[in-house]
């Protein structure tokens, strides 16, 4: 049975369950312990938390940065960060100016094309922050798309009509907002990246120079092989290997809290062992835990 999930999401950015039904989720699920690390932001944290002391669950404060990589889509997960801080607060304020930004340009070039969208019609679909999952449900809902992937895939990916770049920070300056909060920083799903004349070994030990402490080794979209390669990838490394589905709801179908696409059973374990380096580290736990 699968024991925790580092990785999930909320209608604090692009899930569809609020935060505390997230946790509600994660009690049924017979969860011992759950990271929420909604997309650049930490609002639903406090909602989580509340949720988790009530419900008697393990709740890890955390967050998923966007970073600017010349080797693919890089994310970076920060795990035990406190319900608030004005220095991370002012940050993640910026990314989410940035992201409303990229919003309105998508909505700007699917309407140049004819798609007829706007931004009010976005946020009724989110409920909260919009993203990129929430324009794909528009488009299908009016009938431009058949669904979520073929919106992603004909509209809303690089090279296509309605897409348009988002503003990141780069990764050593994510990792270092996100340590200079005492987190634990993890690198997310490492199947995207794409290394451009280097080895992912490369890239990973040049992310540890940096301050990563971990990578996400088991995840709802790796298979055997990659897990496998990320695991030793960890034990050579000395890093921390950690565990998450990546579950956004129903703007995700099929991928389940802490089993992913059923093949993830993550043992409690691997926070255990964060939890070691932290105090090795002499870090402490944030009050959310």
């Amino acid at each position: 049975m699968a024991e925790i999930d580092l990785h999930t999401h909320s209608t604090a950015s692009d899930g569809t369950l609020r935060p505390a039904e997230l946790i509600a989720a994660a009690v049924r699920a017979g969860l011992k312990a759950i990271a929420l690390t909604d997309h650049d932001t930490v609002e639903g944290l406090p909602e989580a938390c509340a949720a988790g002391s009530e419900l008697g669950l393990e709740v890890i404060g955390g967050c998923e940065l966007s970073v600017e990589s010349e080797h693919g889509s890089m994310h970076l997960l920060g795990l035990w960060l406190p319900l608030r801080s004005p220095r991370l607060q002012a940050a993640l304020d910026r990314l989410t100016v940035l992201r409303r930004q990229r919003n309105e340009a998508i909505i700007g070039n699917l309407n140049r094309y004819g798609v007829q969208v706007t931004y009010d019609e976005l946020e009724a679909i989110a409920g909260g922050s919009v993203g990129r999952p929430h324009i794909a449900q528009l488009l299908v809902a009016k009938g431009v798309a058949v669904n979520f992937q073929d919106a992603f895939l004909n509209w809303l990916r690089p090279g296509t009509k309605g897409y348009a770049p988002k503003e990141k920070l780069l990764p050593g300056q994510g990792i270092e907002l996100l340590k200079g909060e005492g987190a634990t920083v993890i690198l997310a799903h490492p199947c995207t990246l794409r290394p451009q004349g280097r080895s992912l070994e490369e890239v990973v030990r040049e992310l540890k120079d940096w301050g990563l402490d971990g990578v996400e080794v088991f995840y709802s979209m790796h298979t055997q092989a990659q897990t496998n390669a990320y695991a030793d990838l960890c034990r050579r490394l000395d890093l921390l290997p950690s565990a998450g589905s990546d579950f956004h709801g129903d703007n995700k179908p099929g991928i389940a809290l802490g089993r992913g696409k059923g093949g993830l059973r993550p043992s409690y374990e691997l926070v255990r062992r964060m939890k070691e380096r932290r105090a090795a580290q002499g870090l402490t736990l944030p009050s959310c835990s």
